[in-house]
C-alpha cells in the first residue's frame, strides 16, 4: 500500500487551515446555547446584563465577528447608516461626521462614510450601491440633488436628513441652517463697518455661491457694485487663499477688506499680504468662514462665522435614530443657526 500523499513542504493544506471563529465556539465557551448567544448580541434588551457580559467576554477571546445581517432578518434592521459628503480633506465637515458617528454608536447603529467629490452623478451611483447593502438610514450634504437620486431614495422609502443647507422642502428631514441669512448677515457687518471696497477669495462650491450672492445682494442695496472674485477649486486652503489673494492684488491695491468663503482660505489670504507688509486689519480687513479649530488662534485671529458643527452631526443622527424606531419626531426641520465671530482681523 502507497503511502499518502503529503503536502508539499511550506504550504498547508485547506483542511489544515484555521477556520473563522463561530457562534458554536462562543457556546462552547460560555456553555450557553447558541439561540441564547444570538439574542445577547442581536436583541440584548431580552437578556441579564450578567449574560450580555460573558457573551462579550467569549466574544472577544475567540474573536468571533457577529453577523449582523443574518441577525437583523427578524427585525428586517442593518443597524447600518449610510453618511453621504463632499470630501474629508474639507475640514468643514470633519466635525459633523464625527458627531454623527458618536451619537449613532450611542444608539447603536454603524456609520459607513462615502465621499462624492461634489459630484451629483457620483452621489446618485453611491446612493445606489448603499441601497443594495439595505441601510436603516441615510445622511446627505445639501439639498442639491438630481432628480434620480429624490426618485430613488422616495421608492427606497428609508428615512433621510439632509444637512448643511436649509430649505422648506426637504427629501424627509433636514437639519442644517441658511447660508443666504449668513451672506446677508457678513454684508451687514462689514457695510456697517464701514468696508466699501470688497474683495473675494471664494470657493466653487454651491453652497459658498449662495452666500456670496446674498453678500452682493446687500453691497449693491449700498451701491457697491465693483467687487472682484477670485474663484478657486474645492477643497479650501491656506495655498489656495494665497494665490487667490495675490490674483486680487495683481489687478488692483485698494481694497479695504477681503471675504473668504472659508477660514482655510482666510488664513492664506492673511499669510500672503502679510508678505507684501500689508497690515492686517489697519490696511486690510479679512472675513473668514467656519470658525474652524486654529481660527481663533491665528495672529491676527480670523473674524468668521461660527456653525456647531458636532451639534448638527450629533442632531441628524438623533432625528435618523427617532424615524427608524418608529419614534415622533417635534420638528421635522431643524436649524441650527450660526452666530457671527468678531475677531481681530475685522
Amino acid at each position: 500500500m502507497s503511502d499518502p500523499i503529503k503536502p508539499k513542504s511550506g504550504k498547508r493544506s485547506s483542511s489544515a487551515r484555521q477556520s473563522a471563529p463561530t457562534l458554536d465556539d462562543v457556546a462552547r465557551i460560555t456553555g450557553l446555547s447558541p439561540i441564547t448567544i444570538s439574542r445577547a448580541l442581536n436583541n440584548p434588551k431580552l437578556v441579564r446584563p450578567q449574560t450580555i457580559e460573558k457573551v462579550m467576554e467569549a466574544v472577544a477571546r475567540t474573536g468571533y465577528i457577529p453577523n449582523m445581517q443574518a441577525g437583523s432578518l427578524a427585525s428586517r434592521r442593518s443597524r447600518l447608516v449610510a453618511a453621504i459628503v463632499p470630501q474629508l480633506t474639507n475640514a468643514m465637515f470633519v466635525d459633523t461626521v464625527q458627531g454623527l458617528s458618536d451619537q449613532l454608536a450611542a444608539h447603536g447603529y454603524q456609520l459607513l462614510l462615502c465621499l462624492t467629490g461634489y459630484s451629483q452623478k457620483h452621489e446618485e451611483e453611491l446612493v445606489s450601491a448603499i441601497l443594495s447593502r439595505r441601510p436603516d438610514g441615510i445622511v446627505l450634504t445639501g439639498i442639491n440633488h438630481s432628480q434620480e437620486l429624490r426618485k430613488t431614495l422616495l421608492s427606497a422609502a428609508i428615512p433621510v436628513v439632509e444637512t448643511w443647507d436649509l430649505t422648506p422642502t426637504p427629501i424627509d428631514m433636514l437639519v442644517g441652517f441658511s447660508h443666504e441669512k449668513i451672506g446677508s448677515r457678513i454684508g451687514e457687518y462689514l457695510v456697517g463697518k464701514g468696508y466699501r471696497r470688497f474683495g473675494f477669495v471664494w470657493a466653487d462650491d454651491e453652497r459658498a455661491a449662495i452666500r456670496r450672492r446674498s453678500i452682493l445682494d446687500v453691497l449693491g442695496k449700498q451701491g457697491i457694485v465693483d467687487a472682484p472674485t477670485a474663484l478657486v477649486p474645492t477643497p479650501a486652503s491656506l495655498q489656495l487663499g494665497r494665490q487667490g489673494f495675490a490674483e486680487l492684488f495683481a489687478a488692483r491695491q485698494d481694497f479695504d477688506v477681503i471675504v473668504c468663503s472659508s477660514d482655510a482660505l482666510a488664513q492664506g489670504v492673511i499669510t500672503e499680504a502679510t508678505v507684501c507688509g500689508i497690515s492686517i486689519p489697519g490696511q486690510l480687513a479679512v472675513m473668514g468662514f467656519g470658525d474652524l479649530d486654529f481660527s481663533a488662534h491665528t495672529s491676527p485671529a480670523i473674524s468668521t462665522i461660527h456653525i456647531d458643527k458636532r451639534a448638527l452631526g450629533v442632531q441628524a443622527a438623533d432625528a435618523l435614530v427617532a424615524k427608524i424606531q418608529g419614534q415622533p419626531l417635534a420638528e421635522r426641520i431643524i436649524d441650527v443657526g450660526f452666530e457671527l465671530i468678531e475677531r481681530e482681523t475685522t
